[in-house]
């Protein structure tokens, strides 16, 4: 099952513990998934929900549920209610630390499980920038981030090099899940295993060593940076951080509190170790309920900075208010708020940017906002992404559908439903939380939901 030449090396790393580790192959994955607090309510979620959880404990809205339950089948994996997300891969982004108001930056960001848990925990204040360098993974990135409703998230395609071009000293925390050599993955991903090999660990540590140097230039004097990879590899792990630190001396590292199973970093597996890699923590699945993980919480020196600094480039320029008449139509007959921000429009596709987004010139940009909809003549048709940022309560009207019911279901597959009301956009809801926009006329609720995500 594991490459051998991977089972020697964490024989000889582990000693005794390598039996209870190997055992661990053999055990079922456990399965979890993270609760969107911008859609439900963290205190009745867990007795609410469809599936029988148990908490993750290095996050506050993770769960476990069982082996036979499929939540990603659920109408509520598709209103964003919750993320399907590997419970070890949770502890980064926790240690993140990420508030509202914030700019933060997930640099590695595919396919979106860190991001979106940063932009729940910045409850759409501030600015969070999600980048992927890969154009296929960044676009499952960004549905990822329309499907959890972050407001506040602008997703890039670009090398992380380019990135720090424009962001100079500009991010109060950025996270770097690194690509790795996957050695975490294992019991979860064959695919891992049948890519893994010493070169390609030491060409990961490469990459990672050109990552680091990228983000810790966009880290503000203060700032936080949170360097994480789902690899066993200390040449990938506590290596990257000492090679790191002996390169940036402006950067120390902030002791992670162990509980819940966690362990320590290993200075003694790296040969030059820099000062206080113990204060790393390595999550192992012979100690709990979890994958493979390694993070690092890394502090810059100095403190403060300008709130108002625009970035290198200045700030977006918007356009002005009167070129978007027919959304103000729209969002006076149909929500019940008035959303803020900076209105872009890129030919007929209209977007709300956060206030003070700095320039996005030069850059490759998936969405530099939310996407709020179409702007066609003398009309404005609402976007998907707009449905699933809204609640209930910012729509004038809505239209129920239930879960236990199938109407639910039917909805996503595409079909109408017969209603009564007055003519105009609804806010389609699935027991209370949004999920797609329906148009009333003649006592038929055209379904809007997207042909591309119809099943």
């Amino acid at each position: 099952m594991l490459p051998q030449q991977f089972t020697e090396r964490m024989k000889h790393m582990l000693g005794e513990e390598f039996g209870p580790f190997y055992d661990s192959y053999q055990k079922p994955c456990c399965r979890a998934l993270r609760l969107n607090p911008l859609k439900a309510d963290r205190a009745s979620f867990p007795e609410n929900a469809p599936f029988l959880l148990r908490q993750v404990p290095w996050e506050e809205n993770g769960f476990y549920y069982g082996q036979k339950d499929q939540p990603g089948k659920h109408p509520w994996h598709e209103a964003g209610v919750y993320y399907i997300q590997e419970a070890s891969a949770m502890a980064p982004a926790a240690l993140l630390d990420a508030r509202p108001g914030e700019r933060v930056l997930d640099l590695c960001a595919a396919p979106g499980g860190k991001t979106t848990q940063i932009g729940a925990a910045m409850r759409g204040e501030g600015i969070l920038f999600c980048n992927e360098i890969h154009p296929a993974r960044a676009k499952i990135l960004l549905e990822n981030v329309e499907r959890m409703g972050l407001r506040n998230a602008v997703v890039t395609s670009e090398p992380p090099e380019k990135l720090a071009e424009h962001f100079p000293s500009w991010f109060d925390r950025v996270l770097v899940d690194a690509p790795c050599s996957g050695e975490g993955m294992f019991r979860r991903q064959e695919e891992a295993r049948a890519e893994w090999s010493p070169e390609n660990v030491k060409m990961c540590a490469k990459r990672q060593d050109m990552i680091l140097d990228s983000a810790a230039q966009m880290v503000r004097p203060g700032g936080r940076l949170v360097y994480s990879t789902c690899t066993f590899a200390p040449l990938e792990d506590e290596g990257s951080v000492s090679r790191f630190l002996h390169r940036h001396p402006e950067f120390s590292i902030v002791p992670v509190p162990k509980e819940n199973g966690m362990r320590d970093g290993r200075p003694d597996w790296v040969l030059q170790p820099c000062k206080g890699l113990e204060g790393t923590v390595r999550l192992w699945p012979h100690c709990l309920e979890g994958e493979g993980h390694y993070a690092a919480v890394l502090q810059k020196e100095g403190y403060g900075y300008d709130v108002a600094a625009p970035g290198r480039f200045g700030l977006q320029k918007g356009i002005p208010e009167k070129d978007c008449q027919e959304y103000f139509r729209f969002e006076k007959e149909t929500l019940t708020v008035r959303l803020q921000g900076v209105f872009l429009r890129f030919a007929d596709q209209l977007y709300l940017a956060p206030k003070q987004l700095p320039s996005l010139a030069g850059l490759r940009v998936l969405r530099p906002g939310l996407h709020l909809g179409t702007l066609k003549k003398g009309r404005f048709e609402p976007s998907h992404a707009l449905a699933l940022a809204l609640s209930a309560k910012e729509a004038l009207r809505t239209h129920p559908v239930f879960a236990d019911k199938g109407d639910a279901q039917e909805w996503i597959r595409g079909m109408t439903l017969s209603a009564d009301g007055e003519k105009g956009w609804y806010l389609v809801t699935v027991d209370g939380y949004s999920l797609g926009w329906g148009k009333l006329a003649g006592g038929i609720l055209k379904n809007h939901y997207p042909k591309g995500l119809r099943r």
